[in-house]
């Protein structure tokens, strides 16, 4: 029996890789990288550059989010779309979504390497705010992709500086008032596979090479303020004051004991807290932090939901407003089972070991799956960790990765090789 395998190019994603972590407004302290920011112009430079380079045509939607295509033999057809996210959590790790462009790139190469054709045509995608850092949310060039955001809403989002998305996007030359056109559907798109690192330890310590991921969690992220009133840290006396952080912290404190009770383990995280106006001598009149709640079961979430709800509602303290706000829910999402079979068939064709698993974290292809078959490839992260310069997977065991994607491809796009110059084992 032979069998035809087709290698990734190592070097070649050593060096995606590292040339997109030098994209930073924080050096030497890991990937700081917030959409429409100067480091996303210059990421966004460097990524168009490369698939010019490997002959797609190239395109930015009107929000942008960058495509790269190779057009297929059948007219019309749908894409089979490949690709992840560019920007970052601050001070993050380098491949925390660069990983997933990078194996669309080399799939790419490995396509012009192999003399491969697809029929269905082949799409090449870089994202924009997957993380939310700027604006809240997360996932958000997915969810208008999928048009699930409106003009609106676009409007009401807002970074740390007041600056709305929408006001962003025009500094960067990109136009919020067409979001409609960015938006794809099942009729264009046939499917869509992105990789991913892990960012947990279970592939290491199992010393598996992939995982395939049956279910991405379902999850939310709402917004609560706390309102009080400024005042003099000195003059102002404590029986007379609305001290807004002294309001939230009888919200938070009893956070983390709202989800220890519920028996599917769910998670809940305070990830983000301003306070204003941040001074070291005046009275907080204004407190706002996220709470992120994930979950396999939607049920668990809502219930959590209505708890804090309930909390909130519950606590009064004189002078003292609360209020929250919804900035994400997605509910539990399970990818395609027929790319699961493909990417099973694959791993073994490899001889890889795999396992299939329950993603934790959230994902564009959870947005995705909401309009089109798809699949989410894990490759092992160096003791879990993720979200800190110290982020880091093995090149070789990317490279893994990439394979399988690249097999996988190979069959949703049907590509015909048009030449013999492989190797056989």
């Amino acid at each position: 029996l032979q069998i035809i395998m087709f290698k990734a190019n190592k070097h070649r994603i050593e060096n995606h890789i590292e040339s997109l972590a030098r994209f930073t407004s924080t050096p030497g302290h890991g990937a700081t990288r917030l959409s429409y920011s100067k480091e996303d112009a210059a990421a966004r430079h460097y990524i168009k550059q490369e698939m010019n380079n490997l002959g797609l045509v190239v395109r930015e939607d009107a929000v942008g989010n960058i495509y790269g295509r190779m057009e297929g033999a059948l007219k019309n057809a749908p894409a089979v779309i490949i690709g992840s996210h560019f920007d970052s959590v601050p001070n993050g790790g380098s491949f925390d979504g660069p990983a997933g462009i990078v194996t669309g790139l080399e799939v790419v190469a490995l396509f012009r390497d192999y003399g491969f054709e697809p029929q269905y045509p082949l799409e090449v995608i870089a994202m924009i705010e997957e993380e939310g850092s700027r604006f809240g949310g997360g996932v958000l060039g997915s969810r208008m992709i999928a048009g699930q955001i409106t003009l609106v809403d676009l409007n009401e989002m807002k970074d740390n500086t007041g600056l709305s998305a929408a006001e962003a996007m025009e500094k960067m030359g990109f136009n919020a008032a067409e979001i409609g056109s960015a938006q794809r559907t099942g009729k264009d798109v046939k499917a869509f596979l992105e990789l991913h690192i892990e960012q947990g330890p279970l592939l290491e310590a199992a010393a598996q090479d992939v995982g395939i991921v049956e279910m991405i969690v379902g999850m939310t992220e709402i917004r609560i303020t706390v309102k009080g009133k400024s005042g003099h840290a000195g003059t102002t006396p404590m029986e007379g004051r609305a001290d807004a952080l002294a309001g939230a912290v009888s919200i938070l404190k009893e956070l983390p004991g709202m989800v220890l009770d519920e028996p599917d383990r769910p998670v809940l995280t305070v990830g983000k807290l301003n306070v204003l106006p941040n001074g070291a001598n005046v009275i907080p009149n204004q407190v706002t932090f996220t709470v992120d709640i994930r979950s396999a079961h939607s049920d668990t979430i809502q219930r959590i939901l209505q708890k804090i709800e309930q909390l909130v509602a519950d606590v009064k303290i004189p002078g003292i407003s609360f209020s929250t706000e919804e900035l994400l829910y997605a509910e539990p999402v399970e990818m395609s089972a027929d790319i699961q079979t493909l990417l099973i068939e694959n791993c073994e064709k490899l001889g890889l070991r795999y396992r299939k698993m329950v993603s934790g974290a959230g994902h564009d292809a959870m947005i995705f799956a909401d309009f089109t078959e798809t699949g989410l490839i894990f490759v092992p992260s160096k003791d879990g960790i993720s979200h800190t310069p110290e982020e880091w997977t093995d090149y070789a065991q990317l490279q893994k990765g990439i394979e399988v994607a690249f097999e996988t491809i190979v069959q949703l796009t049907e590509a015909k090789e048009k030449s013999s110059n492989t190797e056989t084992y």
